[in-house]
């Protein structure tokens, strides 16, 4: 019986440790998400997070024999970075740890030196703070007994790299400071800041502005209109999203949602200075490019035409007065140099003065608008035609036939014509002897 027993308990050790080593060979796959207090990500481990739903993954990436810590799609068969931690501050080496420290994600580096952090005064310090990767990309430090995402203690949505996802925001909050804005890759294989930014500008009428080393305006996407920015008829071709744009005292910002959660789709600025709808399309393993500007070099060009004038693709030349004006520079302007753009034939004398309507446009650049949204287009004329400083008017917001005023007092520059169905009216005013 003793060898019975031997037999039986042999047999049921091995059995156990047959058991045991299939649950460790062939263990279910599961996603973590989230990153606490006793637990740190390290270039070494290889190991990352992963988001709800697999969308999004964030760990360490290797470029130019430089580390940084980022996110990228996860079943994207084409690796395609969103975010990047570090950008400015690159691991030289293999040696990289992410971890929270005295309330903070702090990435480290070779010899222990901190490379960068969230850097955050935290108000409550009575509970636990992790790091959690949302569905949506959204990487965030938060109490761990508070998802309420007002209180986010820190998220990645409000320092973008050169990507916009669906429910990111770009824009500014008046009252705090924060700016978010997207700024380029140095280079295809370089994530380090480039010469180009995407940002909405502060003003009475809020559009974005593509920069060039915060020197030059390469692109103006025109005010919102209610429906899209006036500069950028493409953006409403796509069913399968939703646009918004937000303007109040706390925020003004843009920012998209997909109706689909299986389509993939961003908004980026390229290194070689685009700015750039792209869609994931997993039949053909690539980025389909919707729309991207600057792509027409002549229309899409900031300030192509000069004042007073407007670009038309379907002209030649492609530069044309508006109605009433003509080339300040003749010589010039037949040389096809349109900078000095145009001046009045007739100067207004603030009486009998009266608009010629322009339909299909990329409204002017808004830094000399003002804006009254309680009044309709009649109403706006009246006010246009009661200051002598009044150049030209618009409706704020082109929905359920026009609603809003947009007055402009100065100049009239960077204008462009659509074809039918994009844009909007534009009225410019004239001399009475200069109406047709």
């Amino acid at each position: 019986m003793k060898g019975v027993r031997n037999i039986y308990h042999h047999s049921y050790t091995l059995s156990f440790l047959l058991v045991f080593l299939v649950m460790i060979l062939f263990r279910p796959a599961f996603s973590i998400n989230t990153l606490s207090p006793t637990e740190s990500l390290t270039i070494s481990s290889n190991r990352t997070l992963v988001s709800p739903g697999d969308v999004f993954e964030l760990g360490f990436f290797r470029t130019n024999s430089r580390w940084y810590l980022g996110m990228w799609y996860k079943k994207v068969s084409e690796r395609t970075y969103v975010w990047a931690a570090n950008r400015d501050n690159p691991i030289s080496n293999s040696i990289g740890s992410l971890k929270i420290l005295g309330n903070n994600l702090v990435l480290r580096g070779n010899s222990n030196k901190s490379v960068w952090s969230t850097n955050i005064t935290r108000r409550n310090e009575r509970s636990l703070v992790l790091a959690e990767l949302l569905g949506n990309g959204n990487f965030v430090m938060r109490d761990s007994n508070n998802k309420d995402a007002s209180e986010y203690l820190w998220q990645s949505f409000d320092y973008p790299t050169d990507t916009l996802l669906p429910e990111m925001k770009l824009g500014f909050q008046p009252k705090t400071g924060l700016n978010r804005f997207l700024t380029s890759w140095r280079s295809s294989d370089d994530p380090s800041s480039g010469d180009f930014s995407y940002k909405l500008e502060a003003q009475r009428l809020p559009e974005f502005h593509l920069w060039n080393k915060e020197l030059f305006r390469v692109h103006r996407s025109g005010p919102w209109n209610g429906i899209r920015f006036s500069g950028i008829p493409e953006d409403q071709k796509l069913s399968y999203m939703v646009y918004n744009f937000t303007e109040n005292s706390e925020e003004v910002a843009y920012t998209f949602r997909l109706t689909n959660s299986s389509i993939y789709s961003r908004l980026i600025v390229s290194s070689e200075g685009y700015i750039e709808r792209q869609t994931w399309n997993p039949t053909l393993g690539m980025w389909n490019v919707f729309w991207s500007f600057p792509l027409d070099s002549q229309c899409e060009s900031y300030r192509m035409c000069g004042p007073y004038s407007y670009c038309d693709v379907n002209t030649s030349p492609v530069c044309n007065c508006i109605q009433g004006f003509n080339p300040s520079n003749v010589e010039q302007w037949d040389l096809r140099s349109w900078s000095g753009g145009c001046i009045r034939r007739t100067r207004v004398s603030c009486s009998g003065d009266g608009f010629t309507r322009m339909k299909n446009m990329k409204l002017p650049e808004t830094t000399m608008a003002t804006v009254d949204r309680s009044i309709g287009v009649k109403e706006c004329e009246k006010k246009c035609l009661s200051d002598c400083n009044c150049t030209a008017f618009a409706n704020a917001d082109i929905r359920n036939g026009g609603t809003g005023c947009v007055i402009w007092t100065g100049r009239l520059d960077d204008m462009r014509n659509y074809v039918a169905d994009h844009g909007q009216d534009l009225y410019v005013r004239l001399a009475a002897a200069d109406l047709v």
